[in-house]
Parts: structure tokens; sequence; C-alpha cells
């Protein structure tokens, strides 16, 4: 069988997905150059939840996604596929479930029901680790589908084992640098605290940053592994009269020359996606996505990335079987990142 499910009947690059796999493909995920994990995982999501389902939202999405990419091509040719990791994880999210609610209703307060979900949390890094070591071992592309932004920390500790001095591409209207918060240690708040900490990480470039805690902005001005490009300051370059590419072609240049892009769906603007779980006014238009990834691939070596906090609204017509937009931004988003990551390795 083709890594990419084209020798599936009947089937038509042009036409609606018909199979059951990632964008409509059948082929064996285990065979496919870019293998996404799903981690359908929202322990400590603390404000909006419905993450946890946003990665079989955005499969169900991407069968409409069609895959001649106006910047990348035909990415689907090498393979995309979507893993099955069985139920390992919905188990571990039900277990914790209670306890999670009850410590985030309690403001924190609850170190004992905090420390089981730091522990099943310990069990779901193990899960993506191992997935992701063994891609990136067999010269495939991991990335990791979520979820909150908790999820690709073993996909993080996998990429900075693999290729030490990776710098980190963070999407996100939040920095993701407190050591903790509301007692989670393992918190969707604390994912770039806590990747920081691994050994490998030479640089984090941010971009869309816009809601952020004191300590975070202190951490921010001082670490000089940090390279923040906030989204005020970006609006106000832009409304002096500054272009995109410019401001893209620095944000490159801070990177080192392999990178790994972590995007939360709340870096691109609310419209984009209004249903996930922290949406905060401004934000990436999908066209300055697209061009950050395009110059990016361009100049730089994408070992891996992830996409996260994409959470399923409804449809907003009559027809409430169909996902919202959320899951049709998210899906396309996933595509382009898997072009993106191809196009910058030569494929």
């Amino acid at each position: 069988m083709h890594t990419d499910g084209s020798d599936q009947p009947g089937f038509d690059p042009d036409g609606p997905g018909a199979g059951e796999g990632l964008f409509g493909l059948d082929g064996d995920p285990r065979a496919a150059a870019v293998q996404v994990i799903p981690v359908p995982w929202e322990a400590t999501a603390s404000y909006g939840r419905g993450t946890r389902h946003g990665p079989a939202a955005v499969l169900r999405a991407s069968g409409q996604v069609d895959l001649s990419d106006p910047d990348f091509g035909e990415a689907w040719r090498h393979g995309i596929g979507l893993l099955d990791l069985g139920a390992e994880i919905d188990r571990l999210a039900d277990q914790v479930e209670a306890d999670a609610l009850a410590v985030i209703d309690s403001g924190g307060t609850l170190p004992d029901r905090a420390a089981r979900v730091d522990a099943a949390g310990d069990e779901v890094h193990g899960i993506v680790w191992e997935q992701a070591a063994r891609i990136l071992r067999e010269g495939g592309i991991p990335a990791v589908l979520g979820g909150d932004h908790s999820t690709p920390y073993g996909l993080h500790q996998a990429v900075a084992a693999a290729h030490p001095g990776v710098g980190f591409l963070h999407i996100d209207a939040h920095a993701d640098l407190r050591d903790a918060y509301l007692g989670f240690r393992w918190s969707h708040a604390s994912i770039f605290h806590n990747t920081l900490q691994l050994d490998g990480v030479e640089r984090l470039v941010g971009v869309g940053w816009r809601d952020l805690g004191s300590a975070e902005r202190e951490r921010a001005a001082h670490d000089p592994r940090i390279v923040p490009f906030f989204d005020h300051e970006l609006a106000r370059e832009l409304g002096d009269g500054g272009s995109w590419t410019a401001i893209v072609d620095r944000i490159v240049a801070a990177l080192p020359d392999k990178v790994h892009v972590s995007v939360d769906i709340d870096g691109l603007a609310p419209d984009l996606c209004p249903h996930t779980g922290t949406p905060v006014p401004g934000g990436l238009s999908w066209r300055d996505f697209c061009i950050l990834l395009e110059r990016l691939a361009d100049a730089r070596h994408v070992v891996g990335f992830d996409l996260v906090e994409v959470n399923p609204g409804p449809w907003p017509l009559a027809d409430r079987t169909r996902d919202g937009i959320d899951a049709i931004v998210g899906a396309r988003a996933l595509y382009k990142l898997a072009g993106c990551a191809l196009v910058s390795q030569g494929r």
C-alpha cells in the first residue's frame, strides 16, 4: 500500500476525502513521512473546556481540505498519517477529570488532587515521547495534535534530544512560561517553562504573545534564550507602515537552523478559533500565518510541530452534524504545518 493512500479505490486528490484517515487518506500512518500523534487530553484547561475533542474534530474536518496547497504543493504524496494510540490517553483523562475540575474550582488549593493529575500527565508525556522518539529514529517528522498545550511535552523532549540546539517557534496568545498554574506542574500555561528546562533547547521565539503575567514578562525580558515578538508591538510596527514580510524575516533570523513549531490556535485571531479555551483579542490573520510558515520553510529545517487548543464548536447552520470554523481552521493549519516541515526538509 502506498504511504499516501493514493491506491485506495476511487481515490481522487481533487475530490472530497473519501477515506477514514487524516485528509481522507487511508495509507498506513506508521509509514507516513509526517506522523501525527493525537493527544485528547485537557485536564488542566482552566477556562473553556472541550479541546480534548479537538483531534477527532480536526480529523472529521480534514476530508474537506484541498490537497494541492498554494504554498507547499501536494504534501499528501509523502504521507500524512494520524496514529491510533488506542484508548489509553482517554482512560487517563477520564481517570483524573473529577480531580482536575475540583482543583480548578478550588483555585488551586487541593495539592493532593493536583498531584494525581500531574501523575497522569507524566504518563501522557511518556506515551507521546515513545511515539515521537520512534518516528525520529525512523527518519520521519513527528507532530502532536492536542488537546491542551501541555500535550506536546513528550514530543518536545524527543525533539530536543534528537536535535540539540533546536529552536522553538511558539505562536500563541500566551507565553506559557508560568512555573505552575492552579497547582498543576504540567499545566497548559507552563509548557514552555518546562520545555526550556530540557537540555538541547537553544531558543524560544514567541509570536503573537499578548496575554502574560508580570513574572512571564520579566522572564521574557531577561532570559537571553527568549525572543518575543509581542502582538502589540507587531500591531504598532504595522500601523506605522512596516511590512509583515520584513517582520517575518526578523522572526526567522532569530531561530537556529533546526526548528520545532508549536502552534496554539489562539495565537490566531479569535474569529478563526472562537471556541478555543482562552481566546484573546488580536492575533495573527490566516494570511500572516501562511506567510510566516512559507518563509520559515525557505530558510530553516523544521524537525517537528504541534497544533493544540482546537476546541470544536457547533456548525453555525441548521445542520448541526458538522463541526464549525475551529475544526475547519485546525485541519487547514495542520496541513500547512505538514507542508512547511516537508518543504523545509527538501521532500
